[in-house]
């Protein structure tokens, strides 16, 4: 497995794959990797012949009060995992290389990348568009996989691929949890052990939202003061949005019918927490 922080290596090492006529995959991430990045290399490996997992914390998609600074950066251990998960290569660039002195382009998603996320966090899908955007440009990659625990990016990011003709495949992979629900995610790391054990109660009011669906009940105002009765009755938490919409679309549904997607933004303690579940 190559480490390599040169944009212009890893560029001409896919150029080089390319004349081969392997086939590239690409697996993006912020590193703090554990099994739900996991789920994805081994995925991305099964995908195509060279496999790049990227490991940059992306300074753009964090807003001016948010954790970019003490976001996990377990290089060590992730370097270790993805060489057990079979990658030919970990791409690392620095950020200055990434983003040098006077660099103005940036791609901004519109109607998609406006709402929910995009309303809560405004620059937000601007900085996850062009660093996906270069990367692509960087790794040529044939595939690239992405989670679905990040729902909203994932149509961002095919939106996009579909908007710029980008010749790129991607690939949605399930979200995996831990035994009472909670998505992983590298900011679980930051619960103490007493909200780790309420933080379930997420994926639960989503499934109990699943059931009121499948029992009939259709009405999206009843449906969120459900979910967020159920998430609010344990201590600290604090609901950002429930939003029941298509999808394809992410538009709200008026009448909540499958297939639907509920998605939630959840505070607890000060750490913020995303979920989502599709419901068909």
């Amino acid at each position: 497995m190559k480490i390599i922080k040169s944009l212009k290596s890893m560029r001409a090492l896919a150029q080089q794959w390319r004349r081969e006529a392997q086939k590239i995959v690409l697996v993006p991430t912020m590193g703090g990797l554990h099994e739900g990045h996991l789920s994805l290399i081994r995925r991305g490996r099964k995908a195509g012949d060279k496999l790049v997992v990227s490991i940059f914390v992306n300074p753009t998609q964090f807003g001016p009060r948010e954790d970019y600074s003490r976001y996990p950066r377990t290089f060590t251990a992730d370097k270790q995992k993805c060489r057990e998960g079979g990658a030919d290569v970990i791409f690392c660039p620095t950020a200055e290389a990434i983003y040098p002195d006077k660099f103005d382009t940036w791609v901004s998603p519109d109607v998609t990348g406006s709402i929910l996320e995009g309303a809560a966090r405004p620059t937000h899908f601007r900085g996850v568009c062009t660093i996906v955007l270069k990367l692509f440009n960087i790794v040529l990659p044939h595939t690239a996989v992405f989670g679905q625990k990040d729902y909203q990016q994932c149509l961002v990011v095919k939106r996009m691929v579909d908007d710029l003709n980008l010749p790129v495949r991607i690939i949605v992979s399930p979200i995996i949890r831990a035994a009472d629900g909670l998505a992983l995610s590298s900011r679980n790391a930051y619960l103490s052990p007493a909200r780790r054990r309420t933080a379930g109660v997420i994926y639960r009011a989503l499934c109990e939202a699943k059931k009121a669906i499948k029992d009939g009940k259709t009405q999206p105002a009843l449906l969120t003061r459900e979910v967020r009765k159920t998430i609010e009755g344990e201590s600290e938490f604090q609901v950002e949005y429930v939003e029941f919409a298509d999808p394809q679309t992410l538009k709200k549904q008026k009448t909540v019918q499958p297939p639907t997607v509920v998605l939630v933004a959840v505070r607890l303690g000060g750490i913020r927490f995303i979920d989502n579940l599709l419901i068909k």
